[in-house]
């Protein structure tokens, strides 16, 4: 006895193979959209949920790098100027790794043709001119303490106030700027994603509304042929094998 035979296999037919292949396709089409749905949300959660905070924490460093910067500036002696400025390295490397880090994700463009990479780059084009216009300021405030007089030392003092309030201020203020317009950037992005993964939500459950009736419907008019009609000779036939019908049976034989 065979395998079909034993478990009572048998060979599809025609139209099962058809609905079959339809439903497969279905199913395909469906577990595709719903695959590029969910690595479209994986994406916006990571790059940019995620990315808009750190660029929010990149605004609020560059804040506390100036204050920082104002506070040495207030130093009553080379030591308290010192303990001050120990942390403006490791505030810079935050800076610039949070920077880097949205950097080396996928960017785009959004479709009214606003780049992620262009405002990145002018982002990190701004950090670059205000840490060149604070480390001036600093090193200024550094020359005091090695000043040969007191007086020397007063100007020195003065120029590197002068130098942090008319060069580091519009440099924050540029950094800001370039960061907000990212930000904005980063949203038109976001909001194209959205919209691309509500049309294909949309249109696969078109397809597969539209797919399940047109199968139904498939299905019963298969169903339907398949019922063919029996042929006149054989229901005769059958008619007259029929126990009432030995009468006629007889006649004929005689």
């Amino acid at each position: 006895m065979s395998f079909a035979s034993r478990f009572k296999l048998s060979f599809p037919s025609t139209n099962q193979l058809i609905i079959s292949i339809l439903i497969a396709g279905l199913g395909w089409i469906s577990g595709q959209a719903l695959s590029r749905i969910d690595q479209d949300l994986r994406i916006m959660y990571t790059e940019y949920t995620l990315g808009a905070a750190d660029l929010a924490h990149i605004s609020a460093d560059v804040i506390r790098y100036r204050n920082t910067i104002i506070r040495s500036l207030e130093a009553e002696n080379q030591v308290v100027f010192e303990r001050i400025t120990e942390s403006l390295p490791a505030q810079r490397a935050r800076i610039q790794h949070a920077v880097d880090r949205y950097a080396a994700a996928g960017l785009r463009v959004s479709r009214s043709g606003r780049s992620e990479e262009k405002d990145i780059q002018a982002v990190r084009e701004s950090l670059d001119q205000y840490f060149h216009v604070a480390g001036k300021t600093i090193e200024l405030v550094a020359q005091e303490w090695r000043a040969g007089s007191a007086k020397e030392a007063a100007e020195l003092r003065r120029k590197a106030e002068i130098h942090a309030a008319d060069n580091g201020g519009p440099k924050v203020m540029q950094v800001s700027l370039a960061l907000d317009r990212l930000l904005e950037t980063v949203a038109e992005v976001a909001k194209d994603m959205r919209d691309e993964g509500t049309k294909t939500i949309r249109s696969t459950s078109y397809w597969i509304v539209g797919g399940s009736f047109f199968i139904a419907l498939l299905n019963l008019f298969l169903n339907r042929t398949t019922r063919a009609p029996l042929p006149a000779s054989r229901s005769e036939e059958s008619s007259l094998n029929v126990p009432g019908n030995r009468s006629n049976t007889a006649l004929r034989a005689e």
